[in-house]
């Protein structure tokens, strides 16, 4: 009897740590699509502070340091999450997104493959690779033709390209 009550309470704490758990989530998320940073951060911090080790929680407060403007240290969350969670692909995909934006493409193609690695049906991943792919492609598609600019394939090949990226 004395266990099967133990079993309750512990199960009881359980649930209800859950209920509070999933709000705070929800709090954050709320706060992030109506673009309050600072609340969402404030939020992400108190909870980081109690559960430290949170990859949900780390990984909304990446999101939170990207909308501020930091992403350095929101790359930096990234990273240091994809080494305690490499089994995560999100952190892995969202760092590739970060380092696409600084033309840092070999690191984000490496980030890529760690997610696509870590879930292969991960459909984001592999439509961010693709769009990465088709970038790397415009590049060298102009690169060459600064070498030889009367091909005009290499026009019609680069603007297909660029075509291909500006499709929703």
């Amino acid at each position: 009897m004395r266990t099967w009550l133990s079993w309750t309470v512990l199960f009881t704490l359980w649930t209800c740590s859950l209920g509070v758990r999933a709000d705070v989530y929800t709090d954050v998320n709320a706060l992030v699509q109506n673009g309050q940073w600072a609340q969402a951060q404030a939020l992400a911090d108190a909870r980081l502070k109690t559960v430290p080790t949170d990859p949900q929680m780390r990984l909304l407060l990446s999101r939170i340091q990207t909308g501020l403007g930091q992403t350095q240290a929101a790359m930096a969350t990234l990273l240091a999450l994809t080494q305690s969670f490499p089994e995560l692909p999100e952190p892995h995909n969202n760092l590739a997104a970060l380092l696409v934006k600084e033309n840092r493409h070999d690191e984000a193609l490496a980030a890529l493959q760690a997610a696509i690695r870590a879930r292969p049906d991960y459909a984001l991943a592999l439509e961010n690779l693709g769009d990465l792919h088709l970038a790397l492609a415009a590049q060298a598609y102009a690169r060459a033709r600064l070498v030889t600019p009367a091909q005009t394939r290499l026009q019609t090949k680069q603007l297909a390209t660029e075509q291909a990226m500006k499709t929703p």
